[in-house]
């Protein structure tokens, strides 16, 4: 495996600290970002000149440019970019505010937006690089009491879409990640409103309490996808999407063909709507 180059974002802790931890341990270079580079100290004193920490909030257009120049000017190129900074609430979408809306939206979906535009000149120059975007079972599916965040990921998912169409030919590749639950801190910290309307408790109400049940729980180990996403930096062909974790796998399946027998009870009504040109 050659030695890259990688810039994460949200290094902090989670999968994007797991993931740090793998990329240098296996000898690359690491530009490793967090709102509070602080946190990543120890990064420096383990490894080095090999990892360069800096300060990011990636709704920050000019931070993007700066983190993406610095990046250049320390190592000389940038191989591969994760977009894994962001966050999730559990409201009613009735109890969210728009604030709330927009503050989610800006950081999982215009963060990452905001970093891959920033990049996307030196990759293009370079005729070569790697984004991987992490997104969600957020986005393939819809579940109740993450309006916010289920529309950022899916906004994401469209992003990325076109971005792999437009870039594949520039020689710059473009990954999809779905994690299913990892053991990670991002279900324990995700917040709640705290007077949720009674009309909400069988739903929103449900979907945060088994949401916290579950911290600690999930089936997902961080160091192990740490380890499939170094395996999908290094292959000439990676895949758009890639599920991570069983639960991710058969939700997706069950979701999928829920879709498909949906789409063909409906189907004649769907036909239906096509132009007739016999009709004058």
């Amino acid at each position: 495996m050659s030695k890259k180059v990688w810039l994460i974002t949200g290094c902090s802790k989670g999968l994007g600290r797991a993931l740090a931890e793998a990329v240098l341990a296996a000898g690359n270079q690491l530009v490793a970002t967090a709102r509070n580079p602080e946190l990543l100290k120890d990064l420096i004193v383990c490894y080095g000149h090999q990892v360069h920490t800096i300060a990011l909030d990636v709704t920050d257009e000019k931070a993007a440019a700066h983190v993406i120049k610095t990046t250049i000017d320390v190592f000389g190129k940038l191989d591969v970019l994760v977009n894994n900074a962001g966050y999730c609430t559990i409201n009613s979408i009735e109890e969210s505010s728009i604030a709330d809306f927009r503050a989610e939206i800006e950081t999982n979906l215009f963060g990452t937006i905001i970093v891959t535009k920033a990049a996307l000149p030196y990759m293009r120059k370079q005729k070569t690089g790697h984004i991987i975007q992490v997104s969600s079972m957020g986005g393939l599916l819809g579940p109740g009491g993450h309006g916010p965040y289920t529309a950022a990921k899916w906004g994401v998912e469209g992003f990325s879409e076109v971005l792999e169409k437009e870039t594949k030919l520039l020689g710059i590749k473009v990954t999809i990640l779905q994690p299913g639950g990892f053991r990670t801190n991002l279900t324990g910290i995700s917040s709640t409103g705290p007077d949720r309307l009674p009309a909400y408790e069988p739903t929103v109400g449900a979907a945060a309490r088994i949401q916290h049940a579950y911290h600690g729980k999930e089936p997902g180990d961080p160091a192990k996808a740490a380890a499939a996403i170094l395996f999908l930096a290094n292959l000439e062909e990676p895949p758009l999407r890639l599920l991570l974790g069983s639960d991710a796998v058969y939700a997706a399946e069950k979701n999928e063909l829920f879709k498909i027998a949906a789409d063909h009870k409906w189907r004649q009504l769907s036909i239906s709507t096509d132009f007739d040109p016999s009709v004058p």
